[in-house]
């Protein structure tokens, strides 16, 4: 019995699996690469003030029934208390997050920093 043909099917195999090996480790390392970016560039969005002011105007209009903008600007006691305000006014008192929705978008940047940040003014 010749196993010359036996070998070269398991010559071809061993260097089908060599090469999958190599291309899963190449695809995995790019994976990795691409998570850290995305990772980096979501930090910054999010560290980033005029991005936290936008999205603080926007859901404020949108949800501000619910106090979402309270808690995006750290707020968790005014975000509760809109929510609960929100609840026992059948989300009538949506209103006042509209408000500062617009007020927040209106502001210049350095304005809504020293303000909301820095400041820590919590209403209007």
């Amino acid at each position: 019995m010749s196993t010359e043909g036996y070998d070269s099917s398991k010559n071809s195999f061993d260097n089908a699996a060599e090469s999958a090996k190599e291309t899963f480790n190449q695809a995995s390392q790019g994976a990795k690469e691409s998570a850290k970016d995305f990772q980096q560039g979501f930090n910054q969005t999010m560290n980033n003030q005029e991005n936290k002011k936008v999205m603080a105007g926007i859901l404020g209009i949108l949800l501000g029934g619910f106090g979402v903008h309270k808690f995006i600007l750290g707020y968790n006691q005014e975000g509760i208390i809109q929510l609960i305000a929100g609840i026992l006014t059948c989300g009538f008192a949506g209103i006042i997050g509209v408000i500062e929705g617009i007020i927040y978008l209106t502001k210049s940047d350095e304005e809504f920093y020293q303000t909301y940040q820095v400041g820590k003014k919590g209403w209007f």
